[in-house]
């Protein structure tokens, strides 16, 4: 358990720095207090269901992706969403940046 706490904390702090929250700015918008998201990220204490649920959304991860570190449909539909709003030039630029990152992930096989 002690294990899945801290992998789960790990990708919390991963994706909040990701969205370049501090951990108040994180709590401000989950609507929980700063020390739930302290205690979360150093894997010490369980969340609660529905505070799991507020940090998801709050950080735009299924809850899948923060229990096991697994991508889903969830997660494919808000990445979809977000492409959706793009410009056809933005979209354009975009596909050009994720080509480049997977010909440099290849490189390094």
């Amino acid at each position: 358990m002690d294990n899945l706490l801290k992998q789960m904390g790990t990708r919390i702090y991963e994706r909040r720095r990701q969205k370049r929250l501090t951990q108040e700015e994180l709590a401000e918008i989950a609507g929980v207090t700063p020390q739930t998201i302290s205690t979360a990220e150093l894997g010490k204490k369980a969340l609660r269901p529905e505070n799991l649920l507020k940090i998801c959304n709050a950080l735009e991860i299924s809850v899948d992706y923060l229990l096991q570190g697994q991508i889903t449909d969830v997660d494919s539909a808000i990445l979809s969403h977000k492409v959706a709003q793009l410009t056809s030039q933005q979209y354009r630029y975009l596909e050009d940046i994720i080509d480049s990152y997977i010909s440099a992930l290849n490189s390094k096989e």
